[in-house]
């Protein structure tokens, strides 16, 4: 089953064509401590840069992108973090984006928590084009 997963489908993982891609034009950089790896193009794009991007290991979800890589990512690091730098202590471990599933935030008012919110003393009216 995982030789068909890695042939048709992207969002668990590169494809055997992005692997093939990866090896002709791209050096690899690095990789995290979520197991995504990180690429660069080996001779210069277009625009003077040389392009960049990331192959996630299982579901491809952009928040797993640690910040230091995200902004080796994004240009605004010059050079590829390493695996030597520590957080900081006001930085937090990472949470998964829990939108979609049983976990995610629901506030009150919220649909899926029956849609009631309380009233305020300057509560909303709705616009009638009978007034």
């Amino acid at each position: 089953m995982s030789f068909f997963k890695r042939i048709f489908t992207w969002w668990n993982g590169s494809t055997i064509g992005t692997n093939l891609q990866i090896r002709r034009k791209a050096r690899a950089v690095g990789s995290d401590e979520y197991g995504n790896k990180y690429f660069e193009q080996k001779s210069n794009a277009y625009d003077g840069r040389l392009r960049r991007w990331v192959t996630y290991t299982g579901y491809a979800d952009a928040s797993r992108v640690p910040p230091e890589w995200q902004g080796w990512l994004n240009y605004t690091r010059d050079k590829a973090p390493t695996n030597i730098e520590k957080m900081h202590d006001w930085q937090k471990e990472h949470q998964p984006n829990l939108t979609g599933t049983v976990h995610a935030y629901r506030p009150k008012g919220s649909l899926a928590r029956g849609g009631k919110r309380s009233k305020t003393a300057s509560d909303y009216e709705s616009w009638s084009p009978d007034d």
